[in-house]
């Protein structure tokens, strides 16, 4: 399914849109956090995609190290987990945060080299006031075709500054597609099992 089929990729360009701004960046607004770096995107493709792709796993630790810090993925977990979280302790909780978190940095790496430089984002303008709850970045990409995907980032404000929670692809997002997946595993199986399972690769998620 397009929609679908773009998730990975879309959340390879906020990889790089994060990565620039885990360096750069000090505003208090994360519409601005995304456009300050967006058009930093087709340079660092063009700089280094013969590094990335002789070397896969520079992408995976260029995510680990510019990206992490600013996604909340325990709280991105949590969500996926959904009704099937409640009474998991603070200790499976972080497993099956870790579990996914390195799933999502290995499609991060493997969408960015999908990725390509003539491609464009647009931000769009800030709809209302900021909301710490629940704040919503709305891009463009353009594609090589000349359409455009709508591909929105969903951020909060936490103690920690705004971190980002969600992706948005076409109206489906990233957290409601896991946990269509996993939410049903978990309430089977238990969290443990579902959590080993991801870990060793024979539960596979689709995008």
């Amino acid at each position: 399914m397009k929609r679908i089929a773009w998730l990975s990729r879309s959340l390879a360009v906020l990889a790089l849109v994060l990565a620039g701004a885990a360096r750069a960046n000090t505003t208090d607004d994360p519409a601005d956090l995304v456009s300050d770096v967006a058009n930093k995107i087709s340079t660092a493709l063009q700089e280094h995609e013969t590094e990335y792709q002789n070397d896969p796993q520079m992408l995976e630790d260029l995510v680990r190290k510019d990206v992490l810090p600013l996604m909340d993925i325990d709280y991105s977990a949590r969500l996926i987990l959904g009704r099937a979280g409640r009474g998991a302790t603070p200790e499976q909780l972080a497993a099956f945060a870790k579990t996914t978190e390195s799933i999502l940095i290995s499609r991060y790496a493997k969408g960015l080299l999908d990725y390509k430089s003539r491609n464009q984002i647009e931000v769009m303008p800030t709809r209302g006031e900021l909301n710490d709850k629940m704040t919503r970045v709305r891009t463009r990409v353009r594609l090589h075709s000349g359409d455009t995907v709508p591909v929105d980032y969903v951020f909060h404000k936490t103690p920690d500054g705004w971190k980002v929670f969600d992706v948005i692809v076409e109206g489906i997002s990233y957290v409601t597609t896991y946990r269509n997946q996993l939410m049903p595993q978990v309430e089977q199986l238990g969290i443990d099992e579902v959590t080993a399972r991801l870990g060793s690769g024979s539960l596979q998620l689709s995008d």
